[in-house]
C-alpha cells in the first residue's frame, strides 16, 4: 500500500500537479550552503593570528599590549615596515632563505619523483620491503636523529655552511623526503602502465620515461611536493639554529630572532618583518592552489 501511494505521488509530481521542491540541484545547493556556513567561521578563526600579526605590525611600540586589545591601530604606524627591514640586514636573510630553500626544493622534487617512479612503475626484488622502510621513516620523529646528524655533520666539517640543510634533501628516504616519496608513488600508480610500454617499444629507457612522459603528467603532485617542501624549510628554525652560526648565513626564520633581546622584544618590528616573511608563502599557495588541491586529492585514488 505505501508503495502505491508513493508511485501515485511521483506520477502527480511528474504531471506538475505537485511541485518538486527537493530536486537534485536543490539538494546540492543546500549541502554546499551548509558546508560553507560551517567552514566560514572556522576559516575566520584560523585567520585570527594572521590578522593580529598584521594589526600589531602597524601599532606604535606602547600600544602592543594595551588592554582591552585594540584590533585597529590608532594611529596607524606604517614606518614600522621600513624600520624593521633596515634595522637588520633583511635583504641578506631573504637571500639566504631563498638560496637554500630553492636548492632543497629542487632536490626533493627530483629525488621524490624518481624514487616514487621506481616504487610505482618498476618490479624488483624487495620493492615492498624497501617501501615499508620509507613508511617507517615517516613515523620516526626528527628529534630522534637530531644529535646523530649534528655529530655526523660536525665530523664532516659542514657546520656553518648550507650543506647540512641542503644535502639531506637530495638523499631519498633518509631524511624528510619520505612523505614526498609516498605522495609521488601513490600518484604515479594512477597513471596507466601502457604509456611506459609504448615508450619502451620506441626504445626509451626508464630515465627518459620518467623525465619526458611521467613528469609532464604529474604537475599536481610535483606542485604539492614543492609547496610542502618550500613552506617547511622557509619556516625552519631548528636546522639553521644548529648549523648556521655566522650572522651572514642566517635565513629569515632565524634572523627574526634578532628582534628578541635580553631586555625585551621589539614586537612591532618583529610582527612587521614576520608579515613580510609570510607574503611569499601566500603568493605561492594561491598561485598554485589548483595543482595543490588536485595533487592531494589524486594521491589516494588507487589502492594498488
Amino acid at each position: 500500500m505505501p508503495t502505491r501511494i508513493a508511485e501515485a505521488r511521483e506520477r502527480r509530481r511528474e504531471q506538475g500537479l505537485i511541485p518538486r521542491i527537493w530536486t537534485a540541484r536543490t539538494k546540492r545547493v543546500v549541502k554546499e550552503l551548509v558546508a560553507h556556513l560551517a567552514l566560514i567561521p572556522i576559516s575566520i578563526t584560523m585567520l585570527i593570528p594572521l590578522i593580529w600579526m598584521f594589526s600589531t605590525s602597524l601599532k606604535p611600540k606602547g600600544m602592543v599590549f594595551t588592554y582591552p586589545p585594540q584590533w585597529i591601530p590608532n594611529p596607524v604606524r606604517w614606518k614600522n615596515y621600513p624600520e624593521a627591514l633596515t634595522i637588520l640586514p633583511f635583504h641578506l636573510f631573504l637571500r639566504n632563505s631563498m638560496t637554500y630553500c630553492v636548492a632543497i626544493v629542487i632536490g626533493q622534487v627530483l629525488v621524490s619523483t624518481l624514487v616514487g617512479y621506481g616504487f610505482a612503475r618498476l618490479s624488483f626484488p624487495g620493492r615492498d620491503f624497501f617501501f615499508w622502510l620509507v613508511l617507517i621513516r615517516m613515523m620516526l620523529p626528527g628529534t630522534v636523529t637530531l644529535v646523530p646528524s649534528y655529530v655526523m655533520f660536525t665530523k664532516m666539517g659542514w657546520i656553518n655552511t648550507f650543506l647540512p640543510l641542503v644535502v639531506p634533501g637530495w638523499l631519498p628516504g633518509l631524511f624528510s623526503a619520505s612523505f614526498y616519496i609516498f605522495l609521488c608513488r601513490q600518484f604515479f600508480m594512477g597513471i596507466p602502465l601502457e604509456l611506459d610500454e609504448a615508450a619502451k617499444m620506441d626504445g626509451a629507457g626508464h630515465l627518459r620515461i620518467w623525465w619526458q612522459i611521467i613528469l609532464p603528467l604529474c604537475k599536481p603532485v610535483v606542485t604539492t611536493v614543492a609547496i610542502f617542501s618550500f613552506i617547511i624549510h622557509w619556516n625552519d628554525f631548528m636546522g639553521p639554529l644548529l648549523y648556521l652560526h655566522d650572522m651572514k648565513l642566517r635565513p629569515l626564520a632565524l634572523g627574526l630572532q634578532s628582534f628578541q633581546g635580553a631586555y625585551g622584544t621589539e614586537w612591532h618590528w618583529l610582527m612587521a618583518a614576520s608579515s613580510v616573511m609570510v607574503v611569499p608563502i601566500i603568493i605561492l599557495f594561491f598561485s598554485a592552489q589548483g595543482y595543490f588541491l588536485r595533487g592531494i586529492a589524486m594521491t589516494g585514488i588507487t589502492g594498488r
